[in-house]
């Protein structure tokens, strides 16, 4: 490929300039492959348990890891003519940075984590993590970047690095892969590929079933009647929305199909700055940005430029589902002998294929068939497996009733702990607050509540208007409106403690702060 594409000039931090340069000939460049989790979400089609401030990527519904947690290993033990970085690169939303980052460190990822100032698609999050990876990249050296949403579940991991090692043969070569899933059925919720010419040159994937086709389309999830012709064809695979590809590859294709995009991310990246352990893009040149999706920004359109690189589809059967909503995650969840999923305190009489979720009360199902009952501690829903689909619609109202079920839990995840709002009333909230060993909360002040602070577990220090003291258990202090106060644990072990709030209003917006170290307004 000889095409120029643009690419920015970092030098005048304050008005980048676009350039032309030609992508480094194959035959001198190095490869290093590049983890990518694409992490965005908006924590709809899995409510309650999924929120917009809590998506379903930083839940745990498979097991002891979340989705982000798992995807955050999926390339381990991958083999590979090319090294694989030591670091990932997480693409996620501003108000998912501190659980992001706490996740990962739980599990020893060592994790580069750059921030979307807000959402605008896959195609941008690509362009934003290619253009990233080749300014962490050495001197003529490019990214094989294996981009991977993180709210995906596979069963067969090994399976899934055997495609993944072959999708990155075909990238190598200037190719631009995806990830294409044999159906199993009409699937309505799916999109599709429409496959091309078998791709006979790669000795290796084809002794090993893995032989790539063409990309001739893309297709938009279908009707269930045409959804039944696409399958009945042979022609056309899932769209598993994984792709496999060299940085300058696609910077190259996306700045001729899409070059506002590009010129946005181009300047976002190079206004970026470093926050503590994250690396934020500029706002407003990356809200210039249009949205739109890798699919339609570049895929669907290289099969019709024979300039451009070829798009492939690399066949996966590693037990991959995209957990899309409540009667996908009920497919892959073990069964009882009538069918039934259960998690946490659950009893079934005479139900069949019924999930029913817990996180706390005791949920009986009598009788039930095909539904879905899922518990938490602010909502509880109720849903025909065949409907699923409509949850979102349940959020959408929530929003427009201003209900704060559509965005948070009653327990409420924060960068030095979480907060559980245990009851509410007309001028009254009490909250159990659990703070993390050597963490603080900000140096702040109410206007319009004042505060009681019980300890029930560890020490807590206290600053109250330039005082300073300690609290050990069954001890308490009152934080008079107007009063600048901040809440620390200096101890080794979880401080807990029982906040009653009181006040003319108690929304989480009435808070002054002076000093955060977590860079919060």
């Amino acid at each position: 490929m000889t095409t120029p594409i643009a690419t920015v000039d970092a030098d005048t931090a304050a008005a980048p300039v676009i350039r032309a340069v030609p992508p480094s000939p194959m035959a001198h460049t190095r490869f290093k492959i590049q983890p990518v989790i694409l992490a965005g979400g908006s924590g709809t089609r899995l409510w309650p348990m999924s929120r917009e401030q809590y998506p379903k990527q930083l839940i745990e519904l498979l097991g002891d890891e979340s989705l982000l947690q798992s995807t955050a290993h999926r390339l381990d033990g991958l083999e590979s003519d090319f090294a694989l970085s030591d670091r990932i690169m997480v693409v996620c939303g501003d108000d998912h940075r501190f659980t992001t980052a706490d996740q990962l460190s739980a599990r020893g990822v060592n994790a580069r984590i750059v921030l979307e100032p807000l959402g605008r698609d896959t195609a941008p999050a690509l362009t934003i993590a290619a253009l990233d990876a080749l300014a962490q990249a050495d001197e003529n050296a490019d990214a094989l970047i294996v981009a991977m949403p993180a709210d995906h579940a596979i069963a067969d991991p090994e399976s899934f690095r055997r495609a993944i090692a072959s999708a990155v043969r075909y990238a190598a070569r200037g190719m631009v892969a995806t990830l294409g899933i044999v159906p199993t059925a009409a699937e309505t919720g799916y999109g599709y590929l429409r496959l091309g010419e078998p791709i006979e040159d790669d000795a290796e994937a084809n002794t090993q079933g893995l032989a790539a086709r063409t990309l001739a389309r893309f297709v938009e999830k279908p009707d269930l009647e045409l959804a039944e012709r696409y399958v009945a064809s042979g022609e056309y695979w899932w769209n598993s929305g994984i792709f496999v590809v060299r940085a300058s590859t696609w910077l190259h294709a996306l700045a001729r199909f899409e070059p506002a995009i590009y010129e946005a991310c181009a300047h976002a990246h190079a206004r970026g700055r470093l926050d503590g352990e994250f690396f934020r893009l500029d706002r407003d040149a990356f809200a210039a940005s249009p949205s739109n999706s890798i699919d339609y920004a570049v895929m669907e359109r290289l099969a019709a430029d024979a300039t451009l690189p070829r798009g492939v589809a690399v066949p996966l059967a590693a037990g991959w589902s995209d957990v899309g909503s409540w009667s996908a995650l009920w497919q892959i969840l073990p069964k009882d002998d009538s069918g039934n999923v259960s998690r946490g305190r659950v009893l079934f009489e005479d139900s069949q294929e019924t999930l029913a979720h817990s996180e706390g009360r005791l949920v009986a199902c009598v009788g039930t068939r095909d539904l879905i009952v899922v518990e938490t501690a602010d909502a509880v829903l109720v849903a025909d497996k065949s409907h699923v689909q409509d949850v979102k619609k349940v959020v959408s109202r929530l929003r427009a009733e201003s209900g704060t079920e559509a965005s948070v839990h009653r327990k409420v995840h924060r960068p030095w702990g979480y907060y559980d709002s245990i009851d509410a009333g007309e001028r009254f909230q009490v909250k159990r607050i659990v703070v993390k060993p050597g963490a603080q909360l900000s140096l702040q002040m109410h206007h319009h509540r004042a505060e009681h602070w019980i300890v029930v577990r560890g020490t807590a220090r206290v600053t109250r208007d330039g005082e300073s003291f300690l609290l050990s258990e069954n001890e308490s202090t009152y934080i008079p409106l107007g009063t600048t106060h901040r809440l620390e644990n200096p101890g080794k072990v979880p401080l807990e403690i029982i906040e009653v709030q009181s006040g003319a209003y108690l929304g989480e917006d009435d808070i002054v702060r002076f000093d955060d170290t977590y860079g919060r307004q």
